[in-house]
């Protein structure tokens, strides 16, 4: 006899998936996704507007697992619904080269919008992906056709509320009215330590209406509350909201629900059984019947409703052609035809001028000759535009026009680079934000999760070493380049002059495989004169900037500030090449037979010189050259004064480079 369907057995699906896939793989947690079943069974089912058949539709809802060790929560709502993600993708759980790896990986399974694990940032992401829909709709859409409307629902714990992080993009999304953003608190009151109250009591509601939140509450197991719940959050358009969902973690397992037991193992096969019993789930492992298949199942509703929006687009293409063309040229992530060749104009036009400024305003100039060409650009700094330099003519806040390009972050600078990896991942944008350089530090894990997602956010940061000067070593990075340079699919740019700064912010936009760092000076920087080859060379990331005729004894490698320290000592020297290395991630990618011509491999005597830690410098230099550079923190002191302090001077190089070949 089948057992009846009502929304507790439906939701039971997910509990068993999540379960016996955990057991399975002997690692993962099932308590999350047995506690959140009955909010993802409503919000699922009957709210998020999605296409199996093509999870990437441009009008879908975006889903965030905040919480992304409760992973096996999504994969089995993708798999339930009809994403190309088998019963046999779920028996692999936490498998190498699974589509279902220990938190959702994006790239891995169809239906995963962003990489989520570490605590906090998915809800950031969200923030981002909220943003990114609210301007991009005011960008688009008209009064008679709208073609951007979609909501971002996401799910949260404990956990991401204690991350510093959820306050700083939480408190954002109140401020930008980001309405079209639902997050769900799965309010269980368990973590891997226990019951969270003896170092969480926070007032959730009281923090969140703070924000300029929309705070509602419903019991997370009844599912006419956790519906009621959703109608009212989609029916505010100027606040985002928080569902607060009182739950059990772990529902149905007769002697661990509620307790952090199931929270991060495997319930164990006797459990299981229990479990089964108290659910009424008769079959075996890894079996659903197919009638809670077919109630999941999402396809034909999601292929009407791409249908019905591919018919208003249709319509919204008749009537404003244009629109349509660039809405489509966007969204697919494609740069404007005519970009690469006016890139390129205002390259020469800046190599022509010769200028002697700070890198970062060549950075601001080349954001005010770039930006106008490139209506996707939405940009912002942590409270230090006018240092940072970010802000350009054209530039509109979001605060005051929806349909702006800039955003004022606050000092928020995780929260900011978050939001801005959320913003990159929605589609329609090319993000840039903006710090001091030491500052990074405060968004580190971000910009790892730009770069583990080959996200095109461009990390804009000045004041780049202790050039910087006065403000003292609490300000001055030392290890930080290294750190970026250490990050795979990142690149890492620190130009010496107007054209580099010109042709790393060219790279940055045209690169679609990944992040880009640009690291710009807070002093003034002399402009070197190339030739057409050497600017062509710029963009392989190392090049011969200068070299004697003759023997070649020793080669100089330098970066940013440094470049005009190695230009002073190769005035002074004979038999030198001077090597300037703007992006030492795209030098290496480039053939053997180019860096043998930039490096060649007989030449020995090598001194690389960087106002920055010395470590990273040694792949480049051998054992048996030298590196110019920093081993300690800085001072507070004139920059002048500190170079010299610190022995980062042309004497210093001249005297390694005699020293090398003597």
């Amino acid at each position: 006899m089948t057992t009846p369907l009502n929304e507790r057995r439906i939701a039971n699906a997910i509990r068993v998936l999540a379960m016996d896939a955990v057991q399975k793989a002997n690692s993962g947690h099932p308590g999350a996704p047995m506690g959140m079943a009955d909010i993802a069974d409503v919000v699922w089912r009957e709210f998020l507007n999605h296409n199996p058949t093509n999870p990437q539709w441009a009008n879908r809802d975006r889903f965030v697992l905040s919480n992304g060790h409760g992973s096996m929560l999504q994969y089995a709502l993708l798999h339930l619904t009809g994403y190309d993600l088998s019963i046999e993708d779920i028996k692999q759980f936490r498998q190498l080269h699974s589509k279902t790896p220990g938190h959702p990986e994006l790239g891995y399974a169809p239906g995963i919008e962003t990489t989520t694990g570490p605590l906090g940032q998915g809800i950031a992401n969200a923030v981002g992906f909220a943003l990114a829909e609210k301007t991009l709709a005011a960008q688009f859409n008209k009064e008679d056709i709208k073609v951007v409307d979609h909501f971002t629902y996401c799910f949260l714990g404990d956990g991401c509320l204690m991350e510093g992080i959820s306050h700083e993009a939480c408190s954002l999304a109140g401020t930008l009215g980001l309405g079209k953003l639902i997050a769900y608190y799965d309010d269980n009151g368990i973590s891997i330590d226990g019951e969270v109250e003896g170092w969480f009591s926070d007032d959730t509601e009281a923090r969140f209406k703070a924000y300029g939140w929309q705070v509602l509450r419903a019991d997370g197991h009844d599912a006419d509350a956790i519906r009621a719940a959703t109608v009212e959050a989609r029916q505010e358009t100027a606040k985002p909201t928080l569902i607060i969902c009182k739950t059990i973690i772990g529902l149905g397992s007769p002697n661990k629900q509620g307790k952090e037991d199931c929270h991060g193992a495997p319930l164990g096969n006797d459990e299981i059984t229990l479990t089964r019993e108290a659910l009424g789930w008769k079959e075996e492992s890894f079996v659903i019947p197919s009638d809670i298949y077919t109630a999941w199942d999402a396809k034909a509703k999601g292929l009407a409703s791409e249908k019905t929006w591919n018919e208003t687009f249709a319509a919204y293409a008749a009537k404003y052609p244009t629109e349509a063309a660039e809405f489509k040229r966007r969204v697919e992530g494609e740069l404007p035809a005519d970009f690469l060749a006016q890139a390129d104009a205002y390259i020469a036009e800046v190599n022509a001028k010769g200028e002697t400024i700070a890198t970062r305003k060549a950075s601001q100039n080349a954001i005010q000759a770039f930006a106008p060409l490139l209506p996707e650009i939405l940009g912002g700094s942590a409270d230090l535009a006018g240092s940072n330099l970010t802000l350009w003519k054209g530039a509109k806040s979001v605060e005051s026009d929806p349909a702006g390009n800039y955003v004022h972050y606050g000092v928020r600078e995780f929260g900011m680079t978050a939001i801005a990896n959320g913003v990159a991942l929605h589609g329609g944008f090319i993000s840039y934000v903006a710090t001091f350089l030491m500052f990074m530090e405060y968004a580190r894990n971000a910009v790892r999760m730009s770069a583990l997602m080959k996200q095109r956010v461009i990390h804009v940061y000045t004041h780049d070493s202790i050039g910087l000067g006065e403000d003292g070593p609490t300000h001055q990075p030392v290890e930080q380049i290294a750190s970026l340079r250490g990050t795979p699919n990142l690149n890492t740019w620190r130009p010496c002059d107007t054209v580099e700064a010109s042709i790393s912010w060219k790279s940055a936009l045209t690169r679609n495989e990944g992040p880009t760092a640009l690291i710009f000076s807070r002093q003034n920087l002399p402009f070197q004169t190339r030739t057409q080859a050497q600017i062509d060379n710029v963009a392989k990331g190392g090049y011969v900037l200068a070299e004697e005729k003759g023997e070649l004894k020793a080669i100089i490698i330098a970066t940013g500030s440094e470049v005009s320290l190695a230009m002073e000592a190769y005035a002074q020297l004979e038999g030198v090449r001077v090597v300037s290395m703007p992006c030492a991630e795209e030098f290496v990618k480039q053939d053997a037979a180019y860096r043998e011509a930039v490096l060649p491999s007989n030449i020995r005597a090598r001194v690389a010189v960087e106002a920055g830690h010395v470590d990273y410098w040694w792949k480049f230099v051998g054992l048996d050259g030298k590196v110019i550079g920093m081993t300690t923190y800085g001072e507070s002191a004139p920059a002048k004064d500190l170079f010299q302090f610190f022995g980062i001077t042309t004497e210093a190089v001249v005297a390694a480079v005699n020293e090398l070949t003597a």
